[in-house]
């Protein structure tokens, strides 16, 4: 029976609009017969990680206090937090460890000692309970530290592929795409011949995929950017765009791109605009305003968000296993990450490291190891 003391990293928004941050110690439980113990040895900080951790809080309200950090919310933002007021929450939505105790069980006992990944929540921690199925077993020779970003950013990617194919596009948008996931969703792309066009905000971003095999990449801080955009979707046909932005015209420049492209086909006129369907989904939030949409790409439209759970709820179990699998198979090349700095617990509580995280850049992702001292 494994006996020990552990650590997590929690959060707790209360109803005076404050965000406590702190670590607390708890004593580790003993596996239920389908459930195993991991101590886990690696998390990303992802943008939705930042949501339950910050809860809409700016970084530069941060201020220490006796047990971790206090953060101030933006006025109103609590309206939007009320099932979460005064409920201390574990973070960090997925990582990888070493199986160290297992249940009775047949499938809990054959993780014994094995390096595997999760997506469970509360990831942050020097150790985690799990049940046996929901653990992804990693190939032989995998080390813990490189299978943390299994799932959010592997899973997302291939879901955007996944969900052009179930709704009948045969090419797709996407934007922020020199980021970790951009570049994963490139290299899906590439293997799977699937022609994506690419929009970063930066010139140097343009090189970096153009290095990565990118043919399409197009910059929307560029004056000619929406001729560059149309350009690129005359020559694919792309009629499906997954956005990490959210706020601003962005949405309404791609929807309007995509149809001057299905226009130019010829065709008789409609003041309607063209028959070809044309799908938006906003799945991030780097820009937090208002979403603005000018109507100016006629009547066959759509704008809705997308999420990876509900995704992987309407493919089933089934495909959502295929999936997982091609992620452990392809984990040290489709689906290598990359990080730019590695945090124990205390560090993620650290002012100045928090508004370096907090950033989101695209270079940026840090690495949570719950194990450094």
């Amino acid at each position: 029976m494994y006996m020990s003391k552990g650590k997590r990293l929690i959060s707790t928004v209360t109803s005076g609009s404050k965000v406590y941050l702190s670590i607390e110690e708890f004593r580790v439980p003993t596996p239920e017969p389908d459930e195993v113990l991991i101590g886990i040895a690696a998390s990303p900080i992802n943008p939705s990680d930042l949501g339950v951790l910050l809860g809409g809080a700016d970084a530069s309200t941060a201020t220490t206090s006796e047990h971790g950090l206090t953060l101030s919310l933006p006025d109103g933002a609590i309206d939007g937090l009320r099932g979460r007021v005064d409920q201390p929450m574990p973070v960090g939505n997925e990582g990888s460890g070493v199986v160290i105790e297992a249940g009775a069980s047949e499938e809990a006992q054959a993780l014994k000692g094995k390096v595997v990944a999760v997506l469970a929540g509360g990831m942050y921690a020097t150790h985690r309970i799990v049940k046996s199925r929901d653990c992804l077993l990693l190939e032989d020779g995998t080390r813990a530290i490189d299978a943390a970003s299994c799932f959010v950013n592997p899973l997302t990617a291939l879901g955007m592929t996944e969900s052009m194919r179930l709704e009948g596009h045969s090419a797709l948008i996407h934007t922020a795409a020199a980021s970790n996931l951009g570049q994963m969703l490139n290299r899906i792309c590439i293997d799977d011949q699937i022609e994506l066009v690419n929009i970063v905000r930066r010139d140097e971003h343009v090189e970096l995929l153009r290095s990565q095999g990118a043919a399409y990449v197009v910059n929307s801080s560029s004056p000619h950017f929406r001729k560059d955009l149309v350009d690129a979707l005359k020559k694919t046909g792309a009629t499906i765009a997954f956005d990490a932005i959210g706020g601003g015209e962005l949405a309404t420049e791609l929807l309007h791109a995509m149809e001057i492209a299905a226009s130019s086909t010829g065709g008789e006129y409609s003041r309607y605009g063209s028959t070809t369907h044309k799908q938006l989904y906003i799945y991030g939030g780097l820009d937090r305003g208002p979403t603005l949409l000018k109507r100016s790409y006629g009547m066959a439209w759509g704008v809705a968000g997308w999420l990876l759970p509900n995704f992987l709820a309407k493919v089933g179990s089934e495909r959502s296993s295929e999936l997982r699998q091609r992620v452990a198979a392809e984990l040290s090349t489709t689906f290598a990450s990359s990080y730019s700095d590695t945090l124990s617990l205390e560090s993620i509580l650290d002012i100045e490291q928090m508004k370096k995280y907090s950033q989101m850049s695209t270079q940026g992702k840090s690495l949570v190891c719950p194990q450094l001292q």
